[in-house]
C-alpha cells in the first residue's frame, strides 16, 4: 500500500517537474537577432577598421557580465537588446557576428549585427571610414541562417526562425546625424534631396531589407524609430542651445520618418503572411524620460556623464581622458550620443511590457509568446 502510494507521489512528482519544465520552456526566448546602430552594437566594430568604436575605458564599467571591462558597447552597462533579451529569459547575449567565436552552438542564442555608425542607407556613416549597414547586416545573417540548418536540420531551422526568434532592428538615426545633417559635408545632399526624398529612399530601402529577412524565415519582427536626436548632448553642445531647447530641425526629420515608419510596418502587415510587425516607439520613450527626468530619478538629462567639450560636454566621445561622471544612475545620457543603462532599462520594460503608447500592436512579452 504504502508502495503503491509512493509511486503515485513519485508519478504525481514526475508530472509537475514537466508540467513545470513546459512552461518555463513557453516563457523564454530562444533566439534574439539583433540588427541596428550604436545603441545595440555589442562589440562587432572591434574587428573593424574604423574611427567609430567604443571598446575603450570607461564604457562598459558597469557590465557586469565583463567584470566592467570595455565590450564595444557604447553605454557604461547594457544595451536596451541585452535588457530585453534577459529579461525575456533568453539563455545567452547574442554573440557579435564579427566576433572570432560566433560559429556553431554560440549562435543558438542569436546574433548581433549592429554596428555603430551604421545607417539604412549604404552612404550613412561613411565619416567613420567603416561601419556595416544594413545592407550588409543582412546579407550577414544570411550566411547565419544557412550555419542554422547545418546546426538543427533544415525544418528544425525554419521552425526556429518562424516561432522562436526575435528580430529587432534599431536604426535610422545615424542616417540624419551622420549623413542628412553632418555639419559641413551634406550642405550638397541637402541642396539637392529634400527631406521628403531622402526619407523615401530610406523607407524603401528598410523596406527591402526587411522583406528579404522574412523571405529567410524571419516572422516575428520589432523596429524601433528614430528618437528625439535633437535633444542629445552632442546637438544641444554643437548648436549652443539652452537646457531646456532641442535642435528642430531633427527632432522634425526624426518625427517626419516615424510616421512613415508606422505607414511602412501596416503594409508590410498586411503584404507579408505570417510575419507580425510591432513598433518600439523609442522617441515618444526617450522625450518622455529627457522631459521628465527627475520623476523617474535622474538629475540631468541634458549634460553626458562621459564626455568632453561644451556646457553638456557633448562634443568628444567618451574615452581614457574624458570626464566622468560621480553617479552614473542619476544621468539619462551616458555619452554625447547614447543613453546610459538606466535609461535603457527604464526603456526597455516599457518596450517589454508596456501599453499601445509605446510598443504597438503588442508588447515584446506577447510578440515573444505569439
Amino acid at each position: 500500500m504504502a508502495m503503491a502510494m509512493d509511486l503515485r507521489l513519485s508519478s504525481t512528482l514526475a508530472c509537475l517537474v514537466l508540467l513545470f519544465a513546459i512552461g518555463n520552456a513557453a516563457e523564454e526566448l530562444a533566439a534574439s537577432f539583433v540588427f541596428g546602430d550604436s545603441l545595440v552594437d555589442a562589440g562587432n566594430n572591434n574587428y573593424l577598421s574604423t574611427l567609430s568604436r567604443a571598446n575603450i575605458r570607461p564604457n562598459g564599467i558597469d557590465f557586469k557580465a565583463s567584470g566592467g571591462n570595455p565590450t564595444g558597447r557604447y553605454t557604461n552597462g547594457r544595451t536596451i537588446g541585452d535588457i530585453i533579451g534577459e529579461e525575456l529569459g533568453q539563455p545567452n547575449y547574442s554573440i557579435p557576428f564579427l566576433a572570432p567565436n560566433s560559429t556553431g552552438e554560440a549562435i543558438r542564442y542569436g546574433v548581433n549585427y549592429a554596428s555603430g555608425g551604421g545607417g539604412i542607407l549604404n552612404a550613412t556613416g561613411r565619416i567613420f571610414v567603416n561601419r556595416l549597414g544594413l545592407d550588409v547586416q543582412v546579407d550577414y545573417f544570411n550566411i547565419t541562417r544557412k550555419q542554422f540548418d547545418q546546426l538543427l536540420g533544415a525544418a528544425k531551422a525554419k521552425d526556429y526562425m518562424m516561432k522562436k526568434s526575435i528580430f529587432s532592428i534599431t536604426i535610422g538615426a545615424n542616417d540624419f546625424l551622420n549623413n542628412y545633417l553632418l555639419p559641413v559635408l551634406s550642405i550638397g545632399a541637402r541642396i539637392s534631396q529634400t527631406p521628403d526624398s531622402f526619407i523615401d529612399d530610406m523607407i524603401n530601402h528598410l523596406r527591402d531589407q526587411l522583406t528579404r529577412l522574412y523571405q529567410m524565415d524571419a516572422r516575428k519582427f520589432v523596429l524601433g524609430n528614430v528618437g528625439p536626436i535633437g535633444c542629445i548632448p552632442y546637438q544641444k553642445t554643437i548648436n549652443q542651445l539652452a537646457e531646456n531647447q532641442c535642435v528642430d530641425l531633427a527632432n522634425k526629420l526624426a518625427i517626419q520618418y516615424n510616421g512613415r515608419l508606422k505607414d511602412l510596418l501596416a503594409s508590410l502587415s498586411e503584404n507579408l503572411p505570417g510575419a507580425t510587425f510591432v513598433e518600439a516607439n523609442v522617441y515618444a520613450l526617450v522625450m518622455e524620460l529627457i522631459t521628465n527626468y527627475d520623476k523617474y530619478g535622474f538629475t540631468t538629462a541634458t549634460r553626458a556623464c562621459c564626455g568632453n567639450g561644451g556646457q553638456f560636454a557633448g562634443i568628444i566621445p567618451c574615452g581614457p581622458t574624458s570626464s566622468m561622471c560621480t553617479d552614473r544612475s542619476k544621468h539619462v545620457f551616458w555619452d554625447p550620443y547614447h543613453p546610459s543603462e538606466a535609461a535603457n532599462v527604464i526603456v526597455a520594460k516599457q518596450l517589454i511590457d508596456g501599453d499601445e503608447k509605446y510598443i504597438s500592436p503588442m508588447n515584446l512579452r506577447q510578440l515573444r509568446d505569439l
